[in-house]
């Protein structure tokens, strides 16, 4: 692909894999792109996960920042939330993480995050991207060519200032599942810190991801489960390849349901809480008991962070994980996502008591494989097709995908995956009944689209 026409942002960034999709030059050009659009100064942190191919895209990307004028600061082998953090606290213009988050190992990407720690939203991403298709950069003379530093001592304010936003009851055993990923060194250390008893699992360094693929969900997450039974914790708690993302295992090795598990934080904020609109039910009926309120927004964390700040919200989250603390950072961040269940539970447990209290319906999440190129077509006429195919439909939501809502209060989302070759199904009946008759209508509409 030429760079005339080149894509790069989707929902979280720009992802791809390793030499097809992402590479040095890529990377050497989007820090030129973004030394252009910071006016060819300031400060710029950076950090990566623990993918082998970090150092090489960390190289490329600060020799572009360099040669337009930009100052480093390498943070080295972070979790996201610390970038998203040090940007914040640093005074820095733009912060950098080097990661594909949940992907396989041969992916790789590059995220920015704003001087408040939120990331960049897709008009700056448009802005970035058009400066890259362009090679509008603005290089300066040699005599003005950035600096690099490195900061070491801003995990230490992290961890500080993360164990002064819980208060956890000491002796809670805790099963830390880091995915060999880059919560792998400061996770276990944090929630040691706090009072826990922690038992590691898969939180050696180590970018192939040996022992689990980064995704936290219940297929990868066996281990972790069965482990949390044999040692008789309270807790397990799993972090994807970046760590801004958490999953939690109850006590009795069960993962927890995703949109109860953020009913359940949303519940400890009250007020106004931002969730996407692939999250359940169970959300509006938590809030409405404490005399709370939830806003739906699209799919992604900035999507979620941005009405957080345009509604003054207290918190907001992704079912899958990705929950953003205002009261801390406007970065998603799976480690404080983790205490504060652990605070939770160590107070009101055991979490399999305080999930079981909030309602349960019947759902599905489905993947469809469909290519990028693939994509448009399937969405050409969808809406169209399903009016057609239902005929107890009360409102649909196009803000994010095509969300319905039908007459009992079951709902299904399509939605074109912003990270991978998906089109993902996410649904809620009554019945179980009902929940597969949704889902064999959407396949079929999608298997029908691509043929």
């Amino acid at each position: 692909m030429s760079n005339e026409n080149k894509k790069l942002f989707g929902t979280s960034g720009i992802r791809g894999k390793i030499g097809t999709e992402i590479n040095a030059n890529l990377a050497l050009n989007v820090g030129k792109s973004l030394a252009s659009y910071l006016k060819n100064e300031g400060t710029v942190v950076i950090g990566y996960d623990t993918r082998t191919t970090n150092k090489m895209l960390e190289q490329a990307i600060v020799s572009g920042l360099m040669e337009g004028g930009i100052n480093i600061i390498k943070l080295g082998m972070v979790p996201t939330p610390l970038v998203g953090y040090a940007t914040l606290k640093l005074g820095a213009n733009a912060g950098i993480m080097i990661t594909a988050s949940h992907n396989p190992p041969q992916y790789n990407g590059i995220k920015l995050w704003n001087p408040n720690g939120m990331a960049y939203t897709p008009i700056q991403e448009a802005e970035i991207e058009q400066l890259y298709n362009s090679k509008a950069y603005g290089n300066v003379s040699w005599e003005y060519i950035g600096s690099v530093t490195h900061n070491t001592e801003i995990k230490k304010q992290y961890m500080n200032d993360l164990l002064n936003t819980v208060n956890i009851k000491k002796g809670l055993k805790v099963v830390i599942d880091a995915a060999s990923g880059a919560g792998s060194e400061l996770s276990p250390i944090i929630f040691r810190k706090a009072g826990c008893d922690v038992i590691t699992l898969n939180s050696q360094v180590d970018g192939f991801f040996p022992g689990r693929n980064p995704e936290p969900n219940k297929t990868n997450l066996q281990n972790l489960m069965k482990v949390v039974v044999a040692t008789g914790a309270d807790l397990g708690i799993a972090h994807d390849g970046d760590a801004d993302r958490m999953m939690a295992v109850d006590e009795n090795g069960n993962i927890s349901e995703f949109d109860k598990l953020l009913a359940l934080i949303s519940k400890n904020f009250g007020g106004t809480v931002v969730t996407t609109v692939d999250a359940g039910l169970c959300m509006d009926e938590v809030m409405e008991k404490v005399g709370g309120k939830v806003i739906r927004t699209k799919v992604g964390d900035v999507a979620v962070a941005e009405s957080i700040i345009k509604n003054d919200a207290t918190f907001g989250g992704e079912p899958s994980g990705t929950w953003v603390h205002p009261d801390f950072c406007m970065c998603p961040d799976g480690l404080l996502s983790g205490l504060r269940i652990a605070e939770i539970v160590s107070k009101e447990g055991p979490l399999s008591k305080l999930l079981n209290e909030i309602s349960s319906y019947f759902s599905i999440r489905e993947k469809v494989v469909c290519s990028k190129e693939d994509k448009l077509k399937v969405f050409e006429n969808m809406e169209e097709q399903l009016k057609e195919e239902f005929d107890d439909i009360k409102y649909v939501n196009s803000i994010d995908g095509i969300r319905l809502t039908f007459d009992d209060g079951s709902w299904v989302l399509l939605r074109p995956s912003g990270t991978e070759d998906y089109i993902r199904i996410t649904l809620e009946a009554k019945t179980e009944e009902k929940a597969e008759l949704i889902r064999q209508k959407c396949v079929f509409l999608i298997e029908k689209n691509l043929s």
